[in-house]
């Protein structure tokens, strides 16, 4: 169930960039564009969620940005349950790329991920390009390049997510931002408490930014809840996402020193008025109430731990 959530939003993100909301010139290699032409009803439902998804990849992208820009690159990215993610290419094309860029996720989703790489040169090449040193290492579950890792872990298991990045080079030293997107709400509280404090208690400067549901104990939100088990997909950790104070708090309880959270409707009305402009008339946006709703019920929030003051 949890791997069909991903494929509907990795859909969903290469319909977004068919239309034109932003472009991403690499998630064609990862899924295909459905053919058959969708239901009016259909269409409506895919503008509030691809208008939805635009805020999202903007603001998270922002955020990674500042960071980046920051620690001037000197520094390493975790991506976790990074599943058909893009973003080290287009850090790349805009050369943005950290010291080095890491991807966790399930290893049947690492290994689809790496066939794909493996097999299309306009993934491959630019992995290739950024490589120095050694060999570049690859098996059906990992990938480690100078740059670029991509390793196949469970985020359940601290302990073995840390040797398994070790091994591919991480280095604890360097600032380090740690980036989960819907992610963490499919563990149980105890599950992701135990992934963020040992991102903590690890890094000694480093950032995380989670994007996930919020405000679930309303009725909108409880209908969110009863149409993903409808398709079998448990939300573990939906207590958690009960407001924006609980999300702070559960990373300030986890050894985070600043933490702040905003819905979705906060950042889209900070983003590029022409932007919003020009991506509200791609496609005609009818269903103003339920996108609120629905931006209402996410959220991005972020915390830092920073020794050195940056």
């Amino acid at each position: 169930a949890l791997f069909h959530n991903s494929v509907s939003s990795l859909l969903l993100h290469r319909f977004a960039v068919s239309v034109g909301y932003w472009k991403d010139p690499y998630i064609q290699y990862f899924v295909r564009q459905a053919k058959e032409r969708k239901a009016p009803e259909i269409n409506r439902g895919n503008s509030v969620c691809a208008a939805g998804y635009y805020a999202r990849v903007h603001g998270v992208s922002y955020l990674i940005k500042a960071f980046l820009e920051k620690t001037q690159c000197n520094s390493q990215i975790v991506n976790l349950g990074a599943g058909m993610d893009t973003l080290f290419w287009r850090l790349k094309d805009e050369n943005l790329l950290p010291r080095k860029y890491f991807e966790v996720d399930f290893p049947m989703i690492v290994a689809r991920k790496i066939h794909n790489i493996k097999s299309k040169p306009p993934l491959s090449k630019p992995i290739m390009e950024s490589h120095s040193g050694d060999s570049l290492l690859i098996d059906s579950h990992s990938l480690d390049s100078s740059r670029y890792s991509i390793v196949g872990a469970d985020l359940r298991f601290s302990s073995d997510l840390e040797e398994k990045l070790k091994k591919h080079s991480l280095d604890v030293h360097l600032p380090t931002l740690l980036v989960a997107e819907c992610v963490l709400v499919y563990m149980t509280p105890q599950q992701s408490a135990n992934l963020l404090k040992w991102a903590a208690s690890t890094f000694p400067v480093a950032m995380v930014i989670n994007y996930e549901q919020v405000n679930m104990r309303d009725r909108f939100g409880q209908i969110m809840i009863e149409n993903l088990q409808r398709r079998q997909c448990n939300l573990a950790g939906v207590e958690l996402c009960s407001s924006l104070d609980s999300q702070r708090e559960r990373l300030l309880a986890s050894g985070w020193e600043n933490a702040r959270a905003i819905d979705m409707m906060k950042v889209y009305s900070f983003l590029p008025q022409a932007d919003v402009k020009r991506i509200e008339a791609l496609e005609f946006l009818d269903e103003k109430e339920l996108f609120e709703q629905l931006m209402q019920h996410y959220c991005i929030c972020w915390a830092s731990k920073d020794s050195s003051n940056l």
